[in-house]
């Protein structure tokens, strides 16, 4: 779960490998800096939330659901790291590229 409960605000992954990809692979927090997270992020949710709208063209197993990412509002820096590492994740885990030339090698 990725929570901010300043903004009630909570994210629940359940995708397998996460906690796992998140504790042994990803930089370390503070490794990136909150802007920088939230410029990939801001980018990388348009790009997923146009997938989760097209479930004939792209899998909905994978964009299952909307991401209400909003970018005037300061999620912090917890929401945005673990947010970014999921992504990261998810374009390892299932080769695919939700674009901003950030290049990922998958995962097994």
């Amino acid at each position: 779960m990725i929570a901010n409960d300043r903004l009630a605000y909570e994210i629940i992954i359940i995708d397998p490998g996460f906690s796992a990809f998140l504790n042994g692979i990803a930089q370390p927090e503070g490794f990136y800096s909150q802007s920088y997270l939230e410029a990939r992020n801001r980018v990388w949710v348009i790009t997923w939330n146009q997938r989760a709208q097209n479930p004939s063209r792209y899998k909905n197993s994978i964009y299952e659901n909307i991401i209400d990412y909003q970018p005037n509002i300061d999620y912090g820096y917890e929401v945005n790291y673990k947010l970014f590492n999921y992504f990261l994740f998810a374009q390892r885990k299932y080769s695919m590229s939700l674009g901003g030339g950030f290049r990922t090698n998958r995962i097994n």
